[in-house]
């Protein structure tokens, strides 16, 4: 059961530290000229949405992947996490060998410098499509069904995975409500440390994610066999 507390924990951080979700986050905030209104609107929209999908998941998915014997995955579990381990892996490996893209930032400043101004639904809209968890709401969601959950139970896990995938644009926020000025520059900052080395630590982390999955997959399929 703690291993798959870790690989939640993981998915979550992997999510929080994911190149696009936080170049869009800090971007909505530097580029607007009213960034409280526009980041609380695109975090509504992320968060909203990323809620959304765990609650219909909480009555649709439920305990489907639970085992009933702890530290024993059933098969079908354990070759997802031995897929997604070495997906994840091509896409790091793929990732940090293929050069910084200067058009997709310029393409990035781009889109976002058009919703800053646009009505709250425009924002909001771009929140929930360009600051959820993307490609790790499946994982999440194959972890906490491997908890075995009631309902209510998945979906207060699902709040805290959503909650933590933000953290960094929440965090943002209320910096600028204490010390707008302040919150404008340390956020000039992260934008160009973004730049150089958000690749870099999400990597790690996927790393480290791929190879819990990886791990418990082989170990599942091994005690299944």
């Amino acid at each position: 059961m703690s291993a798959i507390y870790t690989e939640l924990a993981l998915v979550a951080l992997a999510a929080m530290c994911s190149p696009t979700t936080l170049t869009f986050s800090v971007l909505t905030l530097v580029l607007g000229k009213r960034p409280l209104r526009t980041g609380g609107l695109f975090y509504l929209g992320a968060l909203g949405a990323t809620l959304a999908v765990g609650v219909v998941a909480a009555f649709v998915i439920g305990d489907a992947a639970h085992a009933s014997e702890p530290n024993s995955p059933k098969t079908w579990v354990a070759v997802v996490d031995i897929m997604a381990a070495l997906v994840l892996l091509g896409l790091v490996v793929r990732g940090l060998r293929r050069p910084a893209n200067t058009q997709r930032v310029e393409a990035a400043i781009s889109r976002i410098g058009a919703i800053t101004d646009s009505p709250a639904i425009a924002v909001i809209g771009a929140g929930a499509a360009l600051a959820n968890p993307g490609g790790f709401i499946p994982l999440a969601l194959k972890e906490i069904s491997e908890l075995g959950p009631s309902t209510g139970e998945y979906v207060l896990l699902w709040v805290g995975f959503a909650l933590i995938s933000l953290l960094p644009l929440s965090v943002a926020l209320v910096l600028l409500a204490l010390d707008r000025t302040r919150a404008e520059r340390w956020l000039g900052g992260a934008r160009g440390w973004l730049e150089r080395h958000a690749r870099t630590v999400a990597a790690a982390i996927v790393v480290l994610l791929a190879a819990a999955l990886l791990r418990n997959g082989i170990a599942g399929l091994s005690a299944n066999a």
